[in-house]
């Protein structure tokens, strides 16, 4: 049984993806440049395994989509934290209103929404309008945003 929908792994192998893809190389510099980064505040991001066994694997992917999905609009993704290495000092907030690390992963659009992963593996996007929870799983968080499936808005007291 594949890990994701047949709609989701046609988009994912058209980009670049297969099964036991590993970038690790690849992975461990883009983390190098985003850790370097430091915030307005002086905040650093600080990788954890989830978030590092996520770019090994899905590290440089780009989906280009730009369609009708099921409830909201198909929009493009890269899964390049360092197209989200400026994001330390937000990441750094946003990660204390859940009570978890958080690492960028990438972003959605134009730079338009950032892609984040936390400690436990869940994954979010936040942009001008809020923050969104994409998934408990790097599986369901793409299945999330390559059906266009409309996730749920993180609230202010961090659940959604």
């Amino acid at each position: 049984m594949s890990r994701f929908p047949a709609e989701v792994e046609t988009v994912l192998r058209a980009s670049g993806w297969s099964e036991g893809r590993r970038v690790p190389e690849a992975s461990a510099e883009a983390i190098r440049i985003v850790c370097a980064q430091p915030g307005a505040d002086g905040s650093r991001h600080t990788p954890f395994p989830a978030a590092e066994a996520v770019l090994a694997e899905f590290g440089g992917v780009f989906v280009r989509q730009d369609e009708p999905g099921r409830e909201l609009r198909r929009r493009p993704f890269a899964l390049d934290p360092t197209m989200a290495a400026a994001t330390a000092a937000t990441l750094a907030d946003l990660g204390r209103l859940l009570g978890v690390r958080l690492f960028p992963l990438g972003v959605e659009g134009d730079g338009d929404a950032v892609l984040t992963i936390d400690e436990q593996g869940r994954v979010f996007a936040f942009d001008h309008a809020g923050e969104w929870f994409l998934g408990p799983t790097i599986e369901a968080a793409l299945t999330t945003l390559i059906t266009g499936a409309a996730p749920p808005r993180v609230r202010d007291d961090g659940t959604w």
